[in-house]
């Protein structure tokens, strides 16, 4: 498997290499991230071949934006395909302040959830201005669920479907403002009722189609592979627990997730392979899944995720994972 390996949306013409890069740490998430960082980070990205960059306005209150765009602008714009979100609108506000929202050091913005027609397309042309591009490649609409908004999900549901939401992306699609539209959440429930509203392109799928957590993968793989809604994997470290940290879902993990974690990693033990290595190879198995998106803080990281993924890995390991409860019986893996 390689960085660079290009995978087609069914429903789109337009491809996504194996590896895609997420800009949420442009925005500062939970680590300052310097302009030398950021450069490094995109320069190091691009010369390992990475042409995928996802970015939305929420990340570091337009911050990501803003950085991405400087990145992408001495870029060929044939080269690279870029998604970012909408659902969020983002107010000016002076009492914003270093930590909010998880964010170092967010811009003076405090973000409102808007996913009415006319939010989707305030959103939209704030996120064309702030990438400084005339057209975005995929559009997805984030984290609209019921774990994001509890009891307010359905006033927000409501806006999305009988309140023009949906009704505004097809608009955009239609013109050829954006090429694909989809979700980018972390609870794979949402999108499985909204492929029963609206056509999706491609999803962006955080965490729940991992090493660690399968669930997702029958009937809802299955329906989004028959659909033509292509998915792609984010969150495949599990917010860290995968990665060597004990953070599961942004929160501690619980002993039940951490002695799973310890199960995994000792059979990549056996095998003297990194569990790195196994969680970023996995889900690209699954043909619903045509990339595999993750976050770094430094060129460094960049570049080890960049070898984890090209690593080879040899089928017995698949096979004792299986063998042990550890994967789906379904669940495909690495050839």
């Amino acid at each position: 498997m390689h960085t660079t390996d290009l995978k087609k949306l069914p429903r789109v013409d337009l491809q996504l290499t194996a590896l895609g890069l997420g800009c949420s740490q442009m925005g500062g998430l939970y680590h300052a991230a310097s302009a030398r960082d950021v450069e490094d980070v995109f320069a190091s990205a691009w010369a390992a071949g990475v042409r995928y960059f996802d970015t939305a306005p929420y990340y570091g209150y337009t911050r990501s934006e803003h950085r991405l765009g400087t990145q992408m602008a001495e870029c060929a714009r044939h080269e690279y395909v870029v998604s970012t979100k909408v659902g969020r609108l983002l107010r000016p506000d002076a009492s914003v302040a270093p930590g909010d929202g998880g964010w170092v050091n967010p811009y003076p913005f405090r973000p409102v959830y808007d996913y009415s027609y006319s939010g989707v397309m305030r959103s939209f042309e704030d996120s064309q201005q702030r990438l400084g591009l005339a057209h975005i490649d995929i559009l997805y609409v984030h984290d609209i669920g019921r774990d994001t908004h509890g009891e307010q999900h359905a006033h927000y549901w409501q806006q999305l479907t009988t309140g023009g939401g949906f009704r505004a992306l097809d608009e955009l699609r239609r013109s050829g403002a954006t090429r694909a539209i989809g979700l980018g959440v972390n609870e794979w429930e949402v999108v499985q009722d909204s492929m029963r509203e609206f056509d999706l392109d491609c999803t962006l799928l955080a965490g729940r189609y991992t090493l660690l957590e399968q669930d997702s993968l029958t009937p809802f793989l299955d329906e989004c592979l028959r659909r033509g809604n292509a998915i792609v994997a984010a969150g495949v470290f599990n917010s860290g627990v995968l990665a060597g940290n004990t953070k599961f879902n942004y929160a501690q993990a619980s002993a039940e997730v951490l002695t799973r974690v310890q199960a995994l990693s000792a059979v990549c033990a056996e095998f003297k392979v990194p569990l790195q290595a196994a969680a970023l190879q996995f889900p690209l198995a699954h043909p619903a899944v045509v990339s595999c998106l993750t976050g770094v803080h430094t060129a460094a990281q960049l570049q080890q995720n960049v070898a984890w993924l090209e690593q080879s890995l040899p089928a017995a390991l698949w096979q004792t994972l299986r063998a042990r409860g550890l994967l789906h019986p379904e669940a495909p893996v690495p050839a």
